[in-house]
């Protein structure tokens, strides 16, 4: 994917908005997972029956996201922040394009910041591949999930390292398009996957 055709999407606000997305996402996030604490969901959304509580497609697929991210919610110090700060993004994508992939669900943070968001972010398509064998998802929609998105951030990074980067961030923002923040591309893409899951789920009725 070359950053030239990049499909950008509108975003709902302007220069603040990838604050806002971050903001929104960490407190549904630990929403969640308080209430998947205290009983009131079953887990992983994936397994719900017709019986359950959430168990209609938006619901799955917007719990199976929150599922996916929890282990970026989890890396230390808060660094979740840095996803939506341009001045990081090149830093991010060359960690994140820099770190073996692994197939953990449950992981261990390193202290090194970069490492720790890569780690968490595979850890989080790891999680969709395993909600997938449990919807008996389309496996070939899942096949090469980490060389898909491997070649969105290499665009991305791409995207960062010409000139003028931060001057098309401000104009996109201004003009309420979402550019290639790490953060968008990670959250669009476990979008993307959780909504086949929660799909795959619902034509099941069981």
């Amino acid at each position: 994917m070359s950053w030239r055709g990049w499909p950008f999407a509108k975003a709902p606000a302007a220069p603040d908005a990838p604050h806002a997305l971050l903001a929104d996402i960490e407190k549904q996030g630990k929403q969640y997972l308080d209430e998947v604490d205290n009983g009131k969901w079953v887990y992983p959304a994936c397994k719900r029956t017709a019986s359950d509580a959430g168990a209609d497609k938006d619901s799955v697929c917007n719990h199976t996201r929150l599922e996916a991210v929890r282990y970026l919610l989890a890396v230390p110090r808060g660094e979740l922040r840095l996803l939506a700060e341009p001045d990081t993004q090149p830093v991010i994508l060359e960690g994140y394009l820099r770190q073996l992939p692994h197939d953990d669900t449950v992981i261990e943070f390193t202290g090194n910041t970069m490492s720790d968001l890569a780690i968490a972010v595979i850890a989080g398509f790891n999680w969709l591949n395993h909600c997938a064998s449990l919807a008996d998802a389309d496996r070939r929609k899942f096949s090469g999930t980490l060389s898909h998105f491997r070649k969105i951030a290499a665009s991305a990074q791409q995207w960062w390292e010409m000139d003028g980067a931060k001057e098309r961030y401000a104009q996109m923002l201004q003009a309420r398009h979402e550019p290639p923040l790490f953060l968008h591309l990670v959250w669009a893409d476990y979008g993307r996957l959780a909504n086949e899951i929660a799909a795959a789920r619902a034509g099941r009725r069981g």
